[in-house]
């Protein structure tokens, strides 16, 4: 590469649900733009992270998990997200956890294996293998799995070996025009990254209590002098969820808007007032129109 040239090309981090695809992303970064908690279902859009160093930009896409489990149609949209983003990228992630091989890691496999695109396997956490000599032969048999240009040990966690993947992925970026100022970081807006804070801390607030119909409308979002105004709709399937999330006298919700507001002015660098309340809608994650209006699909 030759400071004269610029290049410029797309990376899709893709992987099963919960692998950590959303924290390497936040980590490469250096930034978090992706919401991450131990619950499935946790990233719902693709989402853009940009990142400039000097003449290289790398346009990242952080995909939804991949499904095997497709009965519901916010699983069917999210699959079809991460199939369309996949097919038109000029490199491939496959994020895999430690000694995991699971079916979705399977289903996963199988989704690429027919993919041209050069294929990076990035196996994450090693920081909690005890035993790093059990590394190898695990490498052997992800190399039997799937058709990698390289398997990348990492901790995303703790940035181990991600200065390594990050020039490797340097390596397969085309020469090409900048896409974004060098300045920014994501193509999304303020009011979808305040959406997925708050429904950040619904998940992590929530354990197993409310399954993953839960929904973050923004219905209002505007700045009046130093301070940024925040109307949030949380959109539920039924009445005991609403109950769930709201909680005893109000708690929850209370928490649940005191912790958005503060990730929220961290985000905007801004006094952030921000109004949350719950409202049921049911059916809204089986439903596509709704789906549509949500902003889950693509018109």
């Amino acid at each position: 590469m030759t400071a004269e040239n610029t290049y410029c090309g797309y990376v899709a981090i893709v992987g099963r649900p919960n692998v950590g695809k959303s924290t390497l992303l936040n980590h490469i970064l250096g930034q978090k733009l992706c919401i991450t908690s131990r619950k499935p279902q946790t990233t719902r859009h693709t989402l853009l992270g940009i990142k400039t160093n000097d003449n290289i930009q790398m346009i990242f896409v952080d995909t939804p998990g991949i499904h095997t489990n497709q009965e519901r149609a916010i699983n069917r949209v999210m699959n079809r997200s991460a199939a369309s983003v996949i097919s038109d990228v000029d490199l491939v992630i496959f994020v895999v956890d430690r000694f995991e091989w699971s079916e979705a890691d399977e289903y996963v496999a199988k989704y690429l294996s027919n993919n041209k695109v050069p294929l990076i396997v990035a196996l994450n956490k090693v920081d909690m293998i005890e035993d790093k000599k059990a590394l190898l032969p695990h490498l052997e048999f992800l190399s039997s799995k799937v058709n990698a240009v390289e398997l990348i040990p990492l901790s995303a966690l703790r940035k181990t070996n991600l200065a390594e993947l990050e020039e490797k992925i340097k390596s397969y970026i085309p020469q090409k025009d900048h896409l974004f100022p060098e300045d920014q970081v994501t193509d999304r807006s303020e009011r979808f990254l305040a959406a997925e804070i708050v429904r950040e801390k619904i998940t992590r607030q929530l354990g197993a209590e409310v399954p993953y119909q839960v929904t973050v409308e923004i219905e209002e979002f505007r700045v009046e002098g130093k301070i940024t105004y925040i109307d949030a709709l949380i959109l539920v399937e039924r009445d005991g969820q609403k109950k769930i999330i709201i909680g005893t006298k109000g708690e929850r919700i209370k928490k649940i808007g005191e912790q958005s507001r503060a990730d929220i002015e961290s985000l905007l660098d801004s006094k952030v007032m921000l109004r949350t309340w719950v409202k049921v809608r049911s059916g809204w994650s089986d439903d596509e129109r709704a789906l549509r209006s949500l902003g889950y699909m693509d018109e």
